[in-house]
């Protein structure tokens, strides 16, 4: 068993989970309403929303799809986090430069007491929290 990050977009999730993928590498899959035997479940007009979406890269399962509930309303918020962690300094490093661009930093990328720590709100809304043990 093991746990695995879900995010419900709306309808930017085949963006989102493209620039995810040029950040962390690995390998992403992409399946769109339309190219699914389950079409016919769904108007037309959402055909081209992603209907799953999975990001696979070294120590790395991220999952996403578009919101696809046409009679509820997504609640955008911080209520997911994506948490790195046990990388180097160095790793963390350039991974949080990469996904700061276009994003709300909130909490600087500094030593803490604890290790290396940053957070910073995506262009996409997504939280993502960074911390190593392993020093400067």
């Amino acid at each position: 068993m093991s746990l695995s990050t879900y995010l419900l977009l709306d309808g930017s999730c085949k963006e989102a989970m493209q620039f995810y993928h040029s950040c962390l590498g690995g390998q992403l899959s992409v399946s769109l309403v339309g190219d699914t035997p389950i079409k016919a479940m769904f108007p037309p007009e959402m055909h081209n929303r992603v209907i799953n979406a999975h990001l696979k890269a070294e120590g790395i399962s991220l999952s996403a799809s578009d919101w696809m509930l046409p009679s509820e309303q997504p609640t955008s918020g911080n209520t997911v986090c994506l948490y790195i962690s046990g990388g180097s300094a160095e790793e963390t490093r350039s991974l949080f430069d990469k996904l700061s661009g276009s994003a709300r930093v909130t909490d600087p990328l500094t030593e803490q007491p604890f290790g290396l720590y940053g957070a910073l709100n995506d262009k996409f809304g997504i939280r993502w929290m960074f911390h190593s043990d392993n020093g400067k």
